[in-house]
């Protein structure tokens, strides 16, 4: 028998240990290269991994719900009679891609798999709330990042819509995807439950754009729906892990090791509403979709051209702040696992059409929970948007790393004095939190400034841009 050991790969970038969500194979099956194994949630998401050997599964090193750190042992397989097809290491300088010397060429099986660090430190598994146990000795170092693959043979959905059909006893071959190329959504397992509400009563996966409005019949906490005060436990106790305690531990160093500031100003956004209404009538913007977001991401955007100090961080170990001059925008969204802030890579550059389709790609991914760790890093100024949820404004806490988080409240008829005549305006309040070391009052005050400026005349502001 020919043994090969799947390790734990490191899915992002520095993650150290991930939960196994759902095994999608059993000891004694025969999988084949690219087959879907395991689901399994670390800090940032929920990835389904594929395999990387063709062959006979022999042992499984886990249970769902075992937290496993990066580096041990995953699965064993047998590769006898497989032709040892398997990932193989980057090609060195002169040699092929995936070919080795004296080895005979094989095909590339699966993008982004590589060979792990061996002077990484090697940590054992651990069963979720329990101390560490002791595990089986990590063997030669094997794959580590993966990118995320979706069987063929089975009905195409995210992990996590898999496991909330798995939770309500749903079977996916019986359900209609609705989504882009057929593709499974948690609305499609709820309709097919018959437990879907209309659209403006509905309280779907993330609520990023549209406030939960109507009765509902259940809450959320941190990322998950909880039971009718009713008819829910006397006590329940909500396990802190992944994305949750990632979004916990990561709250905690900010609001602990950066001294916070806030300011805020109140907008009359008439001239924003008026302009999305125009723009969605014109033929040319048919397929667009623009919300207020749109516009308040551009003029986030340019208060960064003209003011770069908003777009920085801090190293503490250096003493410096780094100023950089392209804009990864983090968008803050409410999702099924928890918070999470995907970002806009280089949204500085886009205009009013790419924004949109760049904000509607960020939102449909966060709803379906198919948003990938590399698309939450690097992110440099960040926009959370309460006013779908009917708030009117909020002191955020800056993502670690960031200089400057911007609250956007929501936008409501209110009394406002034109010409010194009192009138009715739609107006909204944007605040912004702060890194006090390297933002001051007066960069963070012209800074709302000119974001009020650009939403009480958004066409100027566009033109001028």
């Amino acid at each position: 028998m020919s043994e090969e050991i799947f390790l734990v790969p490191d899915v992002g970038e520095g993650l150290v240990e991930a939960e196994i969500v759902e095994w999608k194979v059993k000891v004694g099956d025969v999988v084949a290269l690219n087959q879907p194994l395991v689901d399994i949630e670390t800090a940032k998401a929920v990835v389904e991994l594929p395999s990387p050997y063709a062959g006979t599964v022999v042992q499984l090193h886990g249970e769902v719900g075992d937290v496993m750190a990066v580096q041990t042992p995953l699965i064993t397989f047998d590769t006898t009679g497989d032709g040892g097809a398997r990932v193989v290491s980057p090609a060195t300088p002169g040699e092929a891609p995936g070919e080795a010397p004296g080895e005979e060429r094989r095909e590339a099986v699966l993008v982004g798999y590589g060979v792990a660090n061996e002077d990484a430190p090697v940590t054992r598994t651990r069963r979720r709330g329990t101390s560490d146990a002791s595990g089986a000795p990590s063997p030669a170092p094997v794959p580590m990042s993966v990118a995320a693959t979706v069987s063929e043979l089975s009905p195409r959905s995210t992990p996590p819509v898999r496991l909330y059909a798995k939770q309500h006893g749903v079977e996916l071959s019986t359900v209609t995807g609705s989504g882009r190329d057929g593709l499974i959504t948690r609305d499609d397992v709820d309709r097919a439950m018959g437990r879907v509400q209309s659209a403006q009563s509905s309280h779907t996966a993330a609520r990023v754009t549209v406030a939960p409005t109507g009765p509902m019949t259940s809450t959320r906490f941190v990322g998950r729906e909880l039971e009718p005060w009713a008819t829910g436990p006397k006590e329940e106790r909500i396990a802190v892990k992944g994305v949750l305690r990632s979004m916990a531990d990561a709250m905690v160093q900010s609001a602990f090791s950066a001294p916070h500031a806030a300011a805020w100003l109140r907008v009359d956004a008439t001239k924003t509403m008026e302009l999305l209404v125009a723009l969605k009538q014109h033929p040319n913007m048919a397929n667009v979709r623009l919300s207020p977001l749109t516009i308040v991401a551009l003029a986030v955007c340019d208060a960064a051209r003209h003011f770069p100090g908003i777009n920085s961080s801090f190293d503490a170990t250096t003493n410096e702040v780094i100023v950089r001059r392209s804009v990864n925008l983090g968008i803050a969204a409410d999702t099924s696992r928890g918070l999470i802030v995907p970002n806009i890579k280089g949204a500085d550059q886009l205009d009013l059409v790419a924004m949109a389709s760049a904000l509607s790609v960020l939102v449909e991914k966060a709803r379906t929970g198919t948003t990938s760790p590399a698309e939450m890093l690097g992110t440099t100024l960040t926009i959370t948007n309460v006013g779908p949820f009917g708030v009117d404004g909020a002191v955020a806490i800056l993502p670690p790393g960031t200089g400057a988080i911007i609250a956007v409240g929501q936008i409501v008829k209110a009394p406002w004095v034109v010409d010194d005549q009192v009138v009715v305006r739609r107006v909204v309040e944007i605040s912004m939190s702060f890194d006090h070391r390297q933002i001051d009052g007066a960069l963070a005050s012209a800074v709302l400034a000119h974001i009020g400026r650009f939403l009480a005349d958004p066409a100027t502001s566009l033109l001028a841009g």
